[in-house]
């Protein structure tokens, strides 16, 4: 299995080395001095692997050099494209324009991922043509204003990984910094100022989430008859915490117009309402536009993704980097997810479904997509699956002869479970599908403490020392299930008290072992239609 991950080589003096290993096989890592450059060896444990050997040279000898990212491989193995200079294109008017319909582009365009591409005549000539080329280098940034990404987040990750399938290397930039600022597209007011501490661990806590996908991906999901690019995962804060604001402002904001800044979309909708816009959130366009610069330095990075709502920061990148270097760069859009009302699915709208099993567990997140439409169905396939678009076809005619099956709904929620919780996911998520909607026992037995607490996520969870001689009504009276008295009494009589999907209508009955009492030690107690209970049983 490939090698994944190298994360960081920038200029001597200002930036330090980061790195972080996405492989899904135990590697050692060393460095050592080579005429002048950093040689990393990663060599997997297995003695038979080819051990590739990466060169990234760190020069600030002169801007070209500093640019220069080269690779040199054994049998084939390459990290980071080779690049003997800046490639220059002809300058072209900045346009918002539907991208290729052939090749790459065009089959990532027909599953809709793409939405659109600039500069104008990008996707028509000059994109294929670069992709074409040789390996390249693709990002998308992600600020840490949460602890978990969420499904309108996952859509840009899968275009990261459609663009590693193909070969190419792709970096996922965590906001460390620019979280701290704040991005004011699609918002209505400024978002709260998050602390330091705070956003670090949002930003740890999302790096486990990509590398976790990240792995899914290439176990699950790669054909191994193609070559994967590599996946590195960063942080902005790391070339922003050493810098000078001044020195910053000296030598980038002279790079930006007010005129074009205060055009853009994001802007104009916020100065237009009731908060205005900050300083602080205004700016937040000169930092993602850096970005997109430094990484172009560092890494060669030519494209970025990002969602439609980032049309105006990506346009600034790319502007930024034409005044500074002379260098064509491009940027391309992804749709938003929007929920059947049309309402973006995000942290803002309050509606995300998040991709961390703490706050959105596999089976709601099963659930989610089982869930939607029929008319939403198929375009979701092709959004978040891997499916080929011809299997995506059979299984909508299969769905049409026979709707009740809901074949193309289960696909779908399984195929998204499995890349965001990897296998032991879906196959929770359908214990606790059939434990509640099929009243399956034995999906009951099979379960884990975890994922009860998971699927009754606000029933109360109990702990209770099982006593010889326990009756149904001494186990709904212990949790406080029942009321006290005659009237508890009788609800259990009148058969209100269901235990493990049974109903009981004796509440002098004995738990019994394997009937009230799981294999597992657990039982679960319902009272009326929506009340649950879980209850642990601890053993004398």
């Amino acid at each position: 299995m490939q090698s994944s991950v190298l994360q960081a080589t920038r200029p001597l003096g200002l930036q330090k080395l980061y790195p972080l290993l996405l492989s899904p096989l135990p590697t050692s890592v060393g460095a050592t001095a080579l005429e002048g450059a950093l040689v990393l060896q990663t060599s997997p444990i297995r003695p038979s692997t080819p051990l590739p050997v990466f060169v990234v040279t760190l020069s600030n000898m002169a801007a070209s050099v500093a640019r220069t990212c080269r690779c040199l491989s054994r049998r084939g193995s390459c990290l980071l494209p080779g690049r003997a200079g800046p490639w220059l294109a002809p300058r072209s008017r900045l346009h918002r324009s539907s991208v290729a319909h052939s090749g790459f582009l065009g089959s990532l365009h027909k599953r809709g991922i793409l939405k659109d591409s600039f500069p104008e005549d990008a996707a028509q000539d000059q994109l294929p043509r670069l992709l074409q080329s040789g390996a390249q280098t693709v990002y998308c940034g992600f600020d840490p204003t949460a602890d978990s990404l969420h499904v309108g987040n996952l859509l840009a990750v899968i275009g990261l990984l459609h663009f590693r399938s193909a070969g190419h290397h792709v970096l996922a930039v965590l906001g460390g910094a620019t979280a701290q600022i704040g991005d004011p597209s699609g918002k209505t007011s400024e978002r709260e100022r998050l602390s330091p501490d705070t956003v670090a661990a949002n930003t740890r806590s999302i790096r486990e989430s990509i590398q976790r996908i990240v792995t899914n991906h290439e176990l699950l999901f790669h054909d191994r008859s193609s070559k994967l690019g590599t996946v590195t995962v960063l942080d902005n804060l790391s070339w922003y915490k050493d810098r000078d604001v001044v020195d910053f402002l000296s030598e980038t904001g002279r790079h930006f117009r007010m005129g074009t800044m205060l055009s853009r979309h994001s802007v104009q909708s916020r100065l237009r309402s009731a908060d205005g816009m900050s300083l602080t959130e205004f700016t937040y366009q000169v930092f993602q536009a850096y970005d997109f610069h430094h990484l172009n330095q560092v890494y060669g990075c030519r494209i970025q993704l990002g969602g439609t709502d980032q049309l105006g920061n990506l346009m600034s990148g790319h502007e930024y980097i034409h005044r500074v270097s002379g260098e064509e760069v491009y940027g391309l859009t992804i749709p938003l997810v929007t929920s059947s009302v049309g309402d973006k699915l995000g942290k803002t709208a309050g509606n995300a479904v998040w991709l961390n099993r703490d706050k959105t567990s596999p089976f709601e997140l099963y659930q989610f997509f089982l869930r939607q439409s029929d008319a939403s169905v198929e375009g979701y396939l092709k959004l978040f699956t891997f499916l080929p678009l011809m299997e995506v076809e059979r299984l909508m005619e299969q769905q049409r002869e026979d709707p009740g099956k809901r074949l193309a709904h289960k696909r779908l929620a399984a195929e998204v479970t499995k890349l965001v919780h990897g296998k032991e996911g879906l196959e929770s998520a359908k214990r606790c599908t059939n434990a509640l909607y099929h009243s399956s026992v034995q999906a009951l037995e099979e379960m884990s403490d975890e994922e009860l607490q998971e699927l009754f996520r606000e029933a109360p969870f109990h702990e209770l020392l099982l006593e010889p001689g326990t009756t149904v009504i001494d186990a709904c009276r212990r949790i406080s299930a029942i009321p006290e008295g005659p009237r508890g009494y009788q609800m259990v009589s009148n058969g209100a008290v269901w235990i493990n999907h049974r109903r009981t209508e004796k509440p002098e009955q004995v738990l019994i072992p394997k009937l009230h009492i799981l294999s597992n030690g657990l039982t679960l107690l319902r009272v009326g239609k929506r009340n649950f209970y879980i209850i642990k049983w601890l053993s004398l």
